[in-house]
């Protein structure tokens, strides 16, 4: 089971990345606060839904495991 050996250190490699994604999260301004980000304040209501941040790491993350892939 060769394959499984590489399966498992790409997928801790991307664990770790996404760790040091959300560690330095909060030092970008950016992150969650893009065009497109839903936001809707009201009374005794908050709504936020990152839809511009998801897509663009979703673009990342696809284009990663591409280049992996290859």
């Amino acid at each position: 089971m060769p394959g499984l050996g590489k399966s498992l250190i790409v997928i801790g490699l991307l664990i770790a990345l996404v760790g040091v994604l959300l560690t330095i999260a909060g030092k970008l301004p950016w992150i969650g606060r893009l065009p497109g980000d839903l936001y809707i304040k009201k009374e005794n209501f908050t709504f936020y839904f990152p839809l511009a941040t998801s897509i663009i790491v979703s673009l990342i993350l696809s284009f990663i495991l591409w280049l992996l892939r290859k």
